[in-house]
């Protein structure tokens, strides 16, 4: 075996780098391609909204949207370690909100702050979640500085879901068909993740659907089962004021985004509906045999991953398409 030297990794003191949390720490991290390290670490795709942004009497250091569900997420930080004042801020903001996910940065968690929000996602419903993570900086000898987050709590949305759901079954709220769906959602989702797919799936729920981010808010990836028709598919959806504008720029783009992508599509304009959809479906499948779940889970994932692939980078840039549409037609 050959001789090979290893670097050592060391570690740097974040006031090294950040001297002030609100100047220096806070802009840093609102930038996109932080953002998109601490996402990948809870596992959400989130879009920067605010910094400072008000949230009653307080000011939330950061305000982003999780574009899988147009949810609220709130990013407090500091650079040193946790305290008291800081988590009634988080309880303040929790109140002020109907659905938020909360996400505590901290140099480093006391043993009494993560045991605090374990219990409050123990005790809170599915629509208030709390991470609480610790950031690092490293270096191997004189390469540049990179950070690292660390998660020290997080919810746990399966057994809270499950939990739910099954309190539901027993009475009566949720049938055996919605109870199916879930079950097979979250199998998707542990496909996923075991194949170390990019896409990210939310929680799995008793619903027909499950929603996978695509990278902007008003946009997203949609896993569907259709236990009466028997058939699986595969969607980007639109739905935000602007969707029928934005399906229609779209669709000026339909042979080359079908020539990328493989194989035709829906264009599902939904006249009278919100949204819009791009959509590809599997016909006669039995979401009961529990043996061909694997084989559903790898075609909505080959499918899907290919949608993001082909059609994130075209919705991102839709606004200055029809832009450039609307100054031409002057």
């Amino acid at each position: 075996m050959s001789d090979k030297s290893l670097g050592r990794l060391q570690k740097v003191e974040l006031r090294e780098v950040w001297v002030s949390e609100s100047t220096e720490f806070t802009p840093w991290l609102a930038q996109p391609e932080n953002l998109k390290l601490l996402g990948e670490t809870i596992g959400m795709d989130l879009e920067f909204e605010a910094q400072e942004k008000n949230v009653g009497p307080f000011r939330a250091d950061i305000l982003c949207k999780d574009t899988a569900t147009d949810s609220w997420v709130l990013i407090e930080n500091q650079l040193e370690r946790t305290d008291h004042g800081h988590l009634g801020q988080l309880l303040t903001y929790a109140a002020g909100l109907d659905a938020v996910t909360i996400v505590w940065v901290a140099e480093r968690f006391t043993e009494e702050h993560r045991a605090a929000l374990d219990w409050l996602n123990e005790r809170t419903d599915d629509k208030i979640t709390f991470f609480g993570l610790e950031v690092e900086l490293w270096r191997i000898g004189e390469s540049l500085i990179a950070p690292k987050f660390n998660i020290v709590s997080k919810p746990n949305d399966w057994a809270k879901t499950i939990s739910e759901t099954a309190k539901q079954l027993q009475a009566g709220v949720v049938s055996e068909t919605k109870q199916l769906q879930q079950e097979l959602w979250a199998e998707f989702r542990k496909y996923l993740e075991t194949s170390h797919s990019f896409l990210k799936a939310t929680k799995p729920l008793p619903q027909h659907w499950m929603n996978l981010a695509i990278g902007r808010s008003g946009f997203k990836l949609l896993a569907t089962l259709n236990t009466a028709k028997s058939r699986i598919g595969a969607a980007m959806v639109m739905y935000d004021s602007r969707a029928k504008i934005f399906f229609h720029a779209l669709q000026q783009q339909q042979p080359q985004i079908e020539s990328e992508l493989g194989w035709p599509l829906e264009w599902q304009e939904l006249p009278g509906k919100k949204e819009s959809r791009l959509a590809l479906y599997l016909p006669n499948v039995d979401p009961s045999d529990r043996k061909k779940w694997p084989e559903i889970c790898a075609w909505l994932q080959q499918r899907l991953e290919k949608m993001h692939k082909v059609l994130a980078t075209r919705v991102k840039a839709l606004d200055s398409q029809i832009s450039d549409s609307a100054n031409e037609s002057e």
